[in-house]
């Protein structure tokens, strides 16, 4: 089924397209609403989850468990993330591909996906610690 394209969705795609890094459905509805937009948190929620289902935006689970999304710049990929200051890289990563691949073979499952989140201290926080 495909969505259609409303001014609520542009609206998220655009704010979530000009955010650096990863950003709660919480924290985007906040910046939409400083910015004007009458777009309520629910539809914020529906949006985020309907770009991240179509390959429009990454998400993730922080530590704490809340979900996170940011504008997908790559195909398939994975992330490292300062659980300081936010900062995420994207990554590739092979063996994490060949392990998978090989790991679902193994146990007779096809079609295998997967998710690779790795947090850490990025290079400038963990000079502070």
């Amino acid at each position: 089924m495909v969505k259609r394209n409303t001014w609520q969705r542009e609206a998220v795609r655009e704010a979530l397209t000009s955010t650096e890094g990863f950003i709660s459905a919480q924290g985007l509805h906040l910046t939409l609403h400083e910015s004007g937009s009458p777009i309520g948190l629910a539809t914020v929620y529906r949006a985020l989850a309907d770009l991240a289902a179509e390959g429009d935006a990454d998400s993730l689970q922080s530590p704490e468990g809340e979900s996170l999304y940011r504008a997908c710049t790559m195909g398939h990929h994975h992330h490292l993330i300062c659980r300081n200051c936010g900062l995420t890289v994207e990554i590739s990563a092979d063996p994490v591909e060949e392990w998978a691949r090989a790991a679902a073979a193994e146990h007779g499952f096809t079609q295998a996906q997967h998710v690779v989140d790795v947090f850490g201290l990025c290079a400038e926080c963990s000079a502070r610690v």
